[in-house]
């Protein structure tokens, strides 16, 4: 066993190299277009509009074909956004999702966030609880509006500093749905695989057959998928490792 666990640090720091590597490659390279448009510059501005060497603020990397986006958090925080907005909730929880999704819902709707770690920075129009998702500080079928976009699947690897638990998944579902009113809604994204799988320690993902079954008692009013790029209605067996995202409600 120790053996296996030196094999596969060794093996981890070599992949780690190489992307180091390549990495520090496509630097180079964009070095160089940044001096050369400099240069370039420097060469186009008359003397009153030259920059000068002392403000220089190079940004690398950024002169890219596309606009680089996450498409997991571009489509799910779009997709429950827009669902929360709809319904316009006289208040809202969330639950660990992101902060800027967060922070922008919280200017059209009243949300308090509940994290386990605090927020860097105030805002006027958010509140804010520090808390365990285990341990939620509202009451049985209080919340009527609720979500935790890609938090779930993280509880009890410890990657944030929260407590070791192999159940912390389970136990975060659980404390969710107990809060949830009748009636109420909840907006609940995870990673879906072929198998239940632990990603030691990034996240869980789970087949949707189990996600469905901790969700038995909750009904769904919609589900969406995200498969690479694509944001769609229905998901292909067998498609792999992708993120799942659930409107529930409590019968």
């Amino acid at each position: 066993m120790v053996e296996h666990t030196w094999l596969w640090i060794l093996k981890y720091m070599m992949r780690t190299l190489r992307a180091s590597a390549g990495a520090e490659y496509r630097n180079l390279a964009a070095w160089r277009r940044f001096w050369r448009s400099w240069q370039q510059y420097r060469m186009l501005s008359p003397t009153n509009r030259r920059p000068s060497a002392k403000y220089l603020y190079p940004c690398i990397g950024d002169d890219t074909a596309e606009t680089p986006i996450d498409p997991i958090y571009f489509y799910q925080d779009a997709w429950a956004f827009e669902r929360i907005v709809e319904r316009i909730p006289r208040a809202h929880i969330d639950v660990g999702s992101h902060h800027t999704f967060v922070a922008l819902l919280s200017k059209v709707v009243p949300v308090t966030m509940v994290d386990i770690r605090p927020l860097s920075l105030p805002l006027e129009s958010l509140r804010f609880h520090q808390g365990s998702l285990l341990r939620l500080p509202f009451a049985d079928g209080s919340v009527s509006s609720l979500s935790s976009l890609c938090v779930v699947e993280h509880i009890g690897l410890g990657r944030y500093g929260d407590p070791l638990d192999p159940y912390g998944t389970e136990k975060a579902v659980a404390e969710l749905i107990r809060i949830l009113a009748p009636g109420g809604n909840l907006y609940l994204s995870l990673p879906l695989d072929d198998e239940n799988r632990t990603y030691f320690n990034a996240h869980r993902a789970f087949s949707e057959a189990y996600v469905l079954d901790l969700f038995g008692s909750l009904e769904i009013i919609q589900q969406r998928y995200i498969y690479g790029t694509s944001f769609l209605e229905e998901k292909t067996p067998g498609s792999g490792f992708g993120t799942g995202c659930y409107h529930l409600t409590k019968r």
